[in-house]
Parts: structure tokens; C-alpha cells; sequence
């Protein structure tokens, strides 16, 4: 693949993956990008995962057409993308690994001390000279390890964004929108550190910028505009879409009637509702949809004096992820002694900018009319 008249794509795709970082499904796979800039002297743009060493080297090995490289960069030494640093240095012995001085007791500590005999240590704002092409070194700490790091061509008018702006799936697949695997790929990922990528956009909005080329997901052309925008609502923990995310869990069906009437009642009333069953849906899904939509309410059952753990668990991804600028609602459930709400109230104090509604619904078993007005009360809430 051909980005310009100089940069050349020699990335893999992965279909053999399951679990991208032993954690997300990726039905479409995985694509780890790596490019190669071609001038008077020659950079290779990171490596790629240690399952595709042999087929990126042959790769590159094609894109050099004969020369060999002078450098290669590493702008992120995560495993996915550093994993083949080594067979490089063998294979290219005179070579020179780029990268900060993070980068270079990563490199140690994966591979051990003295790998690489030649190493250019740069600063944040230092300049790589190829010939027509310079290279500006941009350091993005946290987005989303601390020695990540960009590069701006400015004769092509590229950024190597490292992870940022990457995406699920591999890049052999039918066309898919950018956005839904994208937002799921960074509120997963990197959502945490919404305040380091805010940095990182800052620094971003001063280039010139045509192209961007990500470690993962496709090459960015056209309207960035919509691609910048996104992180910026995302990273700042503003609402993406108008809708209430409902998420619930239930032992006997009972909850789930309640949760379900809710979205029936919503929709009646015109308003979005994005309803998961935490005990069976895809949990970064359910975590997405609560980052995506202003309005969200949870549903679930007293368990064992605290709540059913399926809660717990999706309402820790949404805390440990800063979730924050949000409206919360919520529906509990209990035979004896419900305390559900209470407990799930609790686990948010530490979040910024929470408002709850007014209508909390107490379920004691099943369903009931009152229960059902209740439900209605919090449609009209939710959607005033």
C-alpha cells in the first residue's frame, strides 16, 4: 500500500487473534501497522507482533528494493508493535534504533541490555533529518504508556500517531465504520488518560496535518476534522450521542422485565435507548455505550449483601476509566433487603459531575404496578 509518493505500508493483519490484550473480542482481527519512509536515508516505522515477524520482514525487505534501512523508529513498545526489534537488529546490524530514553529501558527490559549496539535517544521537538523529509518527535506520555511517542513528516504532511486514532479490526476486512470499533478500542485502551490525550490534541491542532498513520485500523485521510473531534469529545468526557444506556443484570427475569419496560417507555417517548445484559453481552460494549450516551441507569440485584458481580465489574471499568459529566438513574431489586442502589450510589462518589434523578425504583421480587409507574415516572425524567 502506497500512502505517498515516499511513505510505503508494511503492516500485517491477524486473524488468528481472539482476544486482543488477553481482554477484547475482535471478530474482525487485528491490523499492526508498521511503515517505511523512503529518501536519502531510509526510516522504518515501528515493528509489528512477534506472530509476523517473517512476513513483516519480507515486507520491508520488498519496500527497500535493494538499500537498507538507516533507522528504525519506535514511537510505542508495547509487544504488538516492538515485538520484532531484534530479528531488525539482525538483520540490520547497522541500522540505528530511534526512540526517547523510555523507550530504551523498555527495550532492555524486554529484551535484555546491549541489543542495540547503535541508538539515537530523542527529545520531545527534536528533528530527524532523511533528506526531503524531517521528522518532529512528539512526546504523548500515557496515550497510553509513558514513553509513547509521535512523529510528524512535514514535507508529506504525516502524523504517526502511535495508538492514538487506532481502531479494532484487521484492514483486509469489508469496509467498517471507523467509529464504533474505534470508540470501543479507546474507551477500553486508552480512556483512562483522557487528560494526556487533551495534551497530545493540543500539540496535534498546531500541525498541518493530511495524513495519519496509527499503529492500528486504517490510514486517515480526508475530513480529520471528524477523527480529531471524536477524541476530543471523548478524551474530555463530553456526551457523543443523545440516549440513556441501560445496564442490568438478573437472576430470575425479573429485573430484566423492569430494565426492558424502561427502554419500551423511553422509546415511546422518542428517546435513544442502548439496553445490555452485563451477564451475557460484550462488557466493552456495555462500557462503551455508557461513555457514548449523557444518560445512564443501572439495574440490578441485592447479592450477597452487596451487588451481583457483573455489576460491580462493569461499574469498576466505568470508575477506573474517569467516568465523569454523566446523569445516573437506577433500579434495584430485593427479596428480603434491598440495598442495591445504594451500594452502586456509593461507587460512584468519587466521580466528577453526577446527577441523579430524582425516581430510583425498588423492585421487592417481581414486578408490580406501582413498580411499572415508577418506571414511568423515570422515562418522563430521563427524557424531560
Amino acid at each position: 500500500m502506497t500512502i505517498t509518493n515516499d511513505i510505503r505500508y508494511i503492516g500485517v493483519n491477524d486473524h488468528s487473534i481472539d482476544l486482543f490484550e488477553g481482554l477484547y473480542t475482535v471478530p474482525e482481527g487485528m491490523a499492526y501497522n508498521s511503515y517505511v519512509i523512503t529518501d536519502e536515508k531510509i526510516a522504518v516505522m515501528d515493528t509489528v507482533d512477534s506472530h509476523f515477524g517473517e512476513e513483516w520482514l519480507a515486507k520491508l525487505e520488498n519496500a527497500l528494493a535493494g538499500r537498507k534501512p538507516d533507522y528504525l523508529i519506535i514511537h510505542h513498545m508495547e509487544p504488538d508493535h516492538s515485538a520484532n526489534i531484534d530479528k531488525f537488529v539482525n538483520a540490520y546490524p547497522e541500522a540505528t534504533i530511534v526512540g526517547n530514553a523510555k523507550t530504551f529501558e523498555m527495550i532492555d527490559q524486554f529484551f535484555g541490555r546491549g541489543l542495540c549496539k547503535n541508538k539515537l535517544a530523542v527529545k520531545n521537538g527534536e528533528v530527524l533529518s532523511l533528506g526531503r523529509h524531517e521528522l518532529t518527535f512528539l512526546f504523548a506520555p500515557m496515550v497510553h504508556w509513558p514513553e509513547v511517542m509521535m512523529s510528524y513528516d512535514g514535507t508529506d504532511k504525516v502524523l504517526f500517531s502511535a495508538d492514538a486514532f487506532g481502531k479494532f479490526g484487521a484492514l483486509d476486512c469489508e469496509d467498517q465504520e471507523w467509529d464504533c470499533e474505534a470508540r470501543r478500542y479507546y474507551v477500553g485502551i486508552v480512556g483512562k488518560y483522557g487528560m494526556q490525550v487533551q495534551t497530545m490534541l493540543k500539540k496535534v491542532a498546531t500541525l498541518d496535518i493530511k495524513t495519519i498513520c496509527p499503529l492500528h485500523g486504517p490510514v486517515l485521510t480526508g475530513d480529520l476534522s471528524h477523527y480529531t473531534g471524536l477524541y476530543d469529545t471523548w478524551s474530555s468526557y463530553g456526551v457523543e450521542s443523545d440516549g440513556v444506556c441501560i445496564a442490568y443484570t438478573s437472576v430470575y427475569g425479573n429485573t430484566k422485565k423492569a430494565a426492558e419496560l424502561l427502554a419500551k417507555k423511553l422509546e415511546e417517548r422518542g428517546c435513544k435507548a442502548a439496553i445490555s445484559d452485563l451477564a451475557r453481552c460484550d462488557m466493552a460494549e456495555a462500557v462503551e455505550d455508557a461513555f457514548r450516551y449523557g444518560k445512564l441507569v443501572l439495574a440490578t440485584t441485592t447479592y450477597n449483601a452487596d451487588i451481583f458481580p457483573f455489576m460491580r465489574q462493569f461499574i469498576d471499568h466505568l470508575t477506573e476509566r474517569g467516568y465523569q459529566n454523566r446523569t445516573l438513574g437506577f433500579i434495584e431489586n430485593g427479596t428480603w433487603a434491598p440495598a442495591a442502589a445504594k451500594t452502586m450510589k456509593a461507587m460512584f462518589e468519587k466521580s466528577k459531575n453526577i446527577n441523579y434523578i430524582d425516581t430510583t425504583v425498588t423492585l421487592r421480587s417481581a414486578m408490580t404496578e406501582e413498580n411499572a409507574e415508577a418506571i414511568e415516572r423515570m422515562a418522563e425524567e430521563l427524557c424531560r
